[in-house]
């Protein structure tokens, strides 16, 4: 599993931990049971406090990403794949939202959103 840590990014250190991890379990890179690195190790790897790396698993935890049993470390836990959908689809529509707010500011209609959200998606293949 590969984390890559941008500073120059918005998004709190933690959450970048949380989003890639969640990314990897979403794209099953890493599946039902599979361990995480220590919490410790992975502070040493990516260069940061312990208490990042901690706060990030405490969030991944609470959301039901991952299972912790004290002593032997952290591992993904089973997901439902209709749950995990939705909750990403979630995430989409919150962020296309936002770009149809986003383009009412300059005057961008929707077939000129559309267009974009095309050639981005061809861009993306």
């Amino acid at each position: 599993m590969k984390i890559i840590i941008s500073n120059s990014s918005d998004e709190p250190i933690y959450e970048q931990i949380t989003t890639q991890i969640k990314n990897n379990i979403f794209s099953e890179q890493l599946n039902e049971g599979d361990a995480l690195p220590s919490i410790r190790n992975l502070a040493i790897e990516l260069r940061i406090s312990v208490s990042t790396t901690k706060r990030a698993y405490e969030k991944l935890e609470m959301e039901g990403f991952i299972n912790t049993v004290h002593g032997k470390g952290s591992y993904v836990a089973g997901q439902n794949k209709e749950l995990l959908r939705e909750r990403k689809m979630k995430i989409i529509e919150d962020k296309l939202t936002e770009a149809i707010e986003e383009s009412k500011f300059i005057d961008l209609s929707l077939d000129d959103l559309k267009e974009l959200l095309d050639i981005l998606s061809e861009n993306t293949k």
